[in-house]
């Protein structure tokens, strides 16, 4: 999928759209956390990765792997402007005849690639997919979002010394720099800074990019994607809530959904049209 810059900018838009209508109409999850990926995911599945949606569990295709599995809204709506996900399976977020759980549960139908949310655990999957990809020989990559707070993590840091051991350049981990965790600050809480040395201590190749702009991050993937003999990460600074005025920088958001009528005033904001609040 090759989506251009402006088509990349209105998929981002919709993936929010589809975060707060499915986190409304569960009356749970963590909306603020996913609105911050939503340009990376429309950048990573409409212009970086290849996959099919026609047939999800194609050999060929890249893996995506969401260590920050509290944000699998994000995931699940960029699954459904892909086409993996019919939208109104969206509403079902939560549920338990639903297959579409508050944090990811393995699905090779529609391209769930790893059961996560123990932070740093889906980082470790990740490194353990990359070994394998790389033994086969295949050339698929694979990509993994860790939040700044999951890497506080030291199971996050076991893996990438491993990663970098092995030399995998398979794998490109994305780190979703919006400041914010459960609590409050990341710097407040435990500093994870100075974060782009860290990674550079540990043998890995860091780009920063902002995350809110998808021409920035298309200029770092292009980046990474020539580096050989390591593997790599993006810091990508985005901001947490990002396109709702309520939840942008709000800790109180990480695990609150709007209510019905922020719902609606954030679709209507946000141009989010076919789209409802339940």
């Amino acid at each position: 999928m090759k989506a251009s810059t402006d088509e990349l900018k209105r998929i981002a838009k919709e993936i929010g759209c589809g975060v707060v209508a499915s986190t409304t109409a569960a009356g749970s999850g963590h909306p603020s956390g996913s609105l911050s990926l939503k340009e990376l995911l429309a950048v990573l599945l409409f212009r970086v990765m290849k996959h099919k949606p026609s047939d999800p569990t194609w050999d060929g295709r890249d893996r995506l792997v969401l260590s920050k599995g509290h944000a699998a809204p994000a995931l699940y709506s960029a699954l459904s402007v892909a086409g993996y996900i019919k939208r109104d399976e969206l509403y079902r977020l939560r549920r338990a005849d639903g297959r579409l759980q508050g944090h990811p549960d393995w699905d090779p139908g529609i391209m769930v690639e790893a059961t996560t949310g123990a932070l740093g655990n889906g980082f470790s999957i990740a490194v353990g997919m990359a070994i394998a990809l790389k033994a086969d020989g295949g050339g698929q990559r694979i990509f993994a979002i860790l939040g700044d707070g999951e890497v506080q993590e030291g199971i996050v840091w076991e893996a990438a010394m491993l990663a970098a051991h092995r030399r995998l350049d398979n794998l490109i981990a994305i780190v979703d720099r919006n400041g914010l965790q459960l609590d409050g600050p990341v710097e407040e809480i435990v500093s994870v800074e100075p974060l782009s040395r860290k990674w550079e201590a540990f043998g890995w190749h860091v780009v920063e990019a902002d995350g809110t702009s998808v021409e920035s991050l298309l200029k770092a993937f292009r980046d990474v994607l020539r580096v050989k003999g390591r593997p790599k990460v993006i810091i990508a600074h985005t901001i947490k809530g990002n396109s709702s005025g309520i939840m942008r920088w709000n800790a109180q958001y990480h695990g609150k959904v709007l209510t019905r009528d922020q719902c609606i005033e954030y679709l209507r904001e946000n141009g989010c049209d076919g789209w409802e609040c339940r």
